[in-house]
């Protein structure tokens, strides 16, 4: 390894940081608030996600018979649930235990006991594997021969699924703007320094030097910008973590967050690479456009 061109590199970048502190501070700060917003949204994305499975993956299809089904029609509809790839469980309910069930859960509300026979018809229970698939599987289930009618909580299901698709959607174009917003700030940061160092870079050219020799001291800087930014970041998010999150949580009891699902050590990592990928990226077309003209 060549000392030397070490040492110039990082002489290069100290000397740069020096000249441009306020827009370095600027530039590193844009890059941690965009980094902050990027760990929270994924975190928050996360648990929220696996609040929405865990309520969805309660939602049943209840596909209710007709009264006149035969016993053979019964068997045709179990079998063909069971070889459906989307659809995990499918329990068949008689009505006798449907009217159980209904007494066990009305019971202090209503009187069932006035009830002189069973209203109820024989139904199936049916789960999927993915809360996206029971749309379109109570939509199949529906045209099956002995199924009357089939109930899962349609609009429920429709608004949850809109729901964490618009979540998802704004989040992440919120999220691209402000990357874009740093590579700015960052690129605008490192053409001033260019422009500052361009007697040095003239003379540079004149004696021979490369461009990628000339352009790796601010690529270094980019890189050292948006790595700074991420540790802000994760220190803002660690305390912003200690600080509301058990607020959040004391102030809606009754919802079940479960922050065990997120990967902690790897959204950590993610930054990091985010902020390495912008702060460099953005100093190499600054650089570039320089050195090209």
């Amino acid at each position: 390894m060549d000392w030397g061109r070490v040492k110039f590199f990082l002489g290069e970048v100290a000397r740069s940081f020096t000249r441009n502190t306020l827009m370095q501070i600027t530039a590193i700060g844009t890059v941690a608030m965009t980094l902050m917003l990027l760990g929270a949204f994924l975190y928050v994305r996360t648990t929220l996600a696996d609040l929405g499975n865990g309520m969805l993956a309660q939602i049943e299809i209840s596909a209710y018979l007709e009264p006149n089904v035969t016993p053979h029609q019964i068997n045709a509809l179990r079998a063909a649930f069971k070889v459906d790839p989307r659809i995990s469980s499918a329990e068949f309910v008689p009505k006798s235990e449907g009217l159980k069930e209904l007494r066990a859960r009305m019971r202090g509300i209503i009187d069932t006991s006035l009830l002189t026979e069973n209203p109820l018809p024989d139904k199936f229970r049916i789960r999927v594997r993915a809360p996206q698939l029971v749309p379109a599987v109570a939509k199949d289930v529906a045209r099956l021969s002995g199924i009357q009618r089939v109930l899962y909580g349609q609009q429920v299901v429709t608004r949850l699924l809109q729901l964490g698709e618009v979540l998802r959607r704004v989040g992440m174009a919120l999220i691209a703007l402000f990357l874009v917003v740093a590579g700015i700030i960052i690129s605008n940061t490192t053409r001033l320094a260019v422009y500052a160092r361009r007697r040095e870079i003239g003379i540079m050219h004149l004696v021979g030097a490369t461009n990628a020799y000339i352009r790796m001291p601010f690529i270094v800087e980019g890189l050292v910008v948006g790595i700074l930014g991420a540790v802000a970041a994760i220190v803002l998010l660690v305390a912003a973590h200690a600080m509301f999150w058990p607020r959040i949580l004391e102030a809606l009891p009754f919802v079940r967050f479960n922050t065990a699902v997120v990967d902690v050590p790897s959204l950590i990592l993610q930054l990091f690479l985010v902020g390495a990928i912008i702060g460099s990226a953005a100093a190499w077309v600054a650089v570039g456009r320089y050195l090209q003209t």
